[in-house]
């Protein structure tokens, strides 16, 4: 196979990666908390012997979309949404977690958790704990969190020291390593954040993603039948 070939099979490549990113966000679209992911495509050079270097496009990774979803009022106790930086912190078996769902419940044993079980953590990285005869359940903006009238906990937020070090682990949870603490970030009570996906961006992308993946596949149709009528002519 010839170097545009190759080029071009490389290109099909990506975009089929891409194509599979999209349906994954239209997918989430309705998912609480939920990011997008766009696949970031970066140049690979590859030196060739007697002929110049082969430039290739390799869809090197995925970039998550930290924009501000809107926000809608459940009227939850345990509903907690984020206004502007920061994740909550998950205790799960596979280490921490960040996620910007916001939807927990108190356990039998009066930790807050996710629907899966996972452990909400504070500000120093423990559990929180609602007392056995708390009636009164408040979040104050900064994420102090009462019980009857009385401070409990201060739920922190956290983000990645590198933002492109997020690294999605399943659904809304993200792994990352040098956490830090957000100063500003406002958590609010009854409230969840909902997707940050834009349908109708996404299937517009979709489209243009499918219409090039196409005109890749020409391309590599038209190559096949030009290299067999050659050998068809030579072997004549």
């Amino acid at each position: 196979m010839e170097a545009t070939g190759y080029v071009t099979l490389n290109r099909q490549s990506g975009l089929m990666r891409e194509m599979a990113v999209v349906a994954n966000n239209l997918a989430n679209a309705s998912t609480t908390g939920f990011r997008r992911e766009g696949v970031v495509f970066s140049e690979f050079v590859v030196a060739l012997d007697n002929d110049p270097s082969l430039s290739m496009a390799y869809a090197s990774g995925r970039n998550v979309d930290l924009g501000q979803a809107a926000i809608s009022q459940t009227g939850g106790t345990f509903d907690f949404a984020i206004q502007g930086e920061g994740f909550f912190l998950i205790e799960t078996p596979q280490g921490d977690r960040l996620t910007r769902a916001g939807s927990f419940t108190p356990s039998a044993e009066g930790e807050i958790v996710t629907s899966d079980g996972y452990r909400l953590l504070d500000a120093g990285g423990a559990p929180v704990f609602i007392p056995p005869d708390a009636k009164a359940v408040a979040l104050a903006r900064d994420g102090t969190l009462s019980a009857n009238g009385q401070p409990i906990a201060l739920i922190g937020l956290w983000q990645p020291a590198d933002r492109l070090g997020l690294q999605r682990q399943s659904g809304t949870m993200f792994s990352a390593t040098d956490l830090e603490p957000v100063a500003d970030g406002v958590v609010l009570q009854g409230m969840l954040e909902e997707s940050n996906v834009e349908p109708v961006s996404e299937i517009a992308r979709m489209i243009e993603v499918q219409r090039a993946y196409e005109l890749g596949q020409k391309f590599l149709d038209a190559e096949d039948e030009r290299v067999r009528g050659v050998i068809q002519t030579l072997g004549r």
